[in-house]
């Protein structure tokens, strides 16, 4: 089943972001448009357009939040396997993104006073540095 949707979704969301899908939803609606005299504009004219870009709408946001979803944890395997290959890469930030906003936002906080540290560390003579780097991480 996971297959034959994201096939599916691929395919969809392939041709919905081609310049073709929107001019063809723009002479859809120029269409839809035009036939207003000839139905009088009444309800059920417009009831035509309105319920069909809902329901366009709501598929959509369910392709589009799978492509999302899959393009992120691709994303975050690749990263992870570059946090893995680096050998000076800290391997605790793997699957991070597991984590909650608030364990996040820690993690974010000692990044940044760490790069203000080494930062201030770099105005300092360089033989020292790099041993103060070292002492520091571990």
């Amino acid at each position: 089943m996971d297959r034959i949707f994201t096939a599916i979704s691929n395919r969809i969301a392939s041709f919905a972001g081609q310049p073709g899908a929107f001019i063809l939803a723009f002479l859809i609606v120029l269409i839809w448009g035009a036939s207003g005299p000839i139905f009088h504009y009444s309800d059920t004219w417009q009831l035509v357009i309105n319920t069909g870009t809902t329901i366009v709408t709501f598929l959509m946001v369910f392709l589009i939040q799978n492509s999302q979803n899959r393009d992120a944890a691709a994303m975050q395997a690749k990263l992870d396997e570059l946090i893995r290959a680096v050998v000076e890469a800290r391997g605790h930030f793997i699957g991070i993104e597991h984590k909650t906003d608030k364990e996040i936002q820690v993690i974010r906080t000692e990044l940044e006073e760490e790069c203000a540290d080494e930062e201030e560390m770099a105005r300092k003579p360089k033989s020292h540095t790099y041993l103060e780097q070292l002492i520091r991480r571990r």
